[in-house]
């Protein structure tokens, strides 16, 4: 009898335990960045001459700070009065959203409230590229177009979604060679294997991918 009590008492332990982890692992649902640091960074000529696609990275994650910044570098909030945002957009449809990949989940970035909102609470950064390096590196941005927000295709039959997007992936390039960053962007993603882990609704789409690390020493 005393044998089995104890064994009760040992699962009953070890289901606690079980749920404390699962509790204290699993990643918050709304995570607050700290403010853009807006007055560092070397001049932009010099930014310019040290821009490089890496495809290297250190395992390290980026800091909250990093990650605020170089979020708000590529389609952050300058103009709070209009909701300006550091890179243009046709007819300022703001039709690109920002997926942030990190080791403990996707999330997606609410510049407005200079947050990251939980989208999946798994491991997703294998998903964002064909390439080794996409499951290494510690960030992985996945450029999202709304096709409802862009509202059809503009003058002479193009979308612009492709061109808004690469306008953001530069600033994050310039942010990284400022900040000594190691950044690159990729084109090669299953888009229909990420969409649905990403839960994409139907009028979302990919366009691309680009992974951001420190630099590996």
């Amino acid at each position: 009898m005393t044998r089995l009590i104890m064994r009760s008492s040992v699962s009953a332990a070890i289901v606690v335990l079980c749920l404390c982890s699962t509790l204290f692992s699993a990643p918050d649902s709304i995570r607050t960045l700290p403010p853009p640091q807006t007055a560092i960074g070397k001049p932009l000529m010099q930014a310019l001459m040290e821009r490089k696609s890496s495809r290297v990275f250190d395992s390290q994650p980026l800091s909250m700070q990093d990650l605020s910044n170089l979020l708000w570098a590529g389609f952050g909030i300058n103009r709070a009065e209009k909701g300006g945002r550091t890179a243009p957009s046709a007819m300022n449809r703001q039709e690109i959203d920002l997926y942030v990949a990190l080791p403990e989940g996707m999330y997606l970035y609410d510049a407005k409230a200079n947050v990251l909102r939980l989208v999946a609470p798994v491991d997703l950064r294998e998903l964002t590229g064909t390439q080794g390096l996409a499951a290494v590196a510690p960030c992985n941005i996945v450029f999202v177009v709304d096709r409802e927000r862009e509202g059809g295709k503009g003058g002479h039959g193009h979308s612009w979604a492709e061109v808004d997007a690469a306008f953001i992936s530069e600033n994050i390039y310039l942010y990284c060679a400022s900040e000594g960053l190691a950044t690159v962007v990729r084109a090669s993603v299953d888009k229909n294997a990420l969409g649905e882990a990403m839960k994409l609704g139907k009028k979302q789409e990919i366009v691309f991918a680009q992974s951001v690390g420190y630099r590996k020493k």
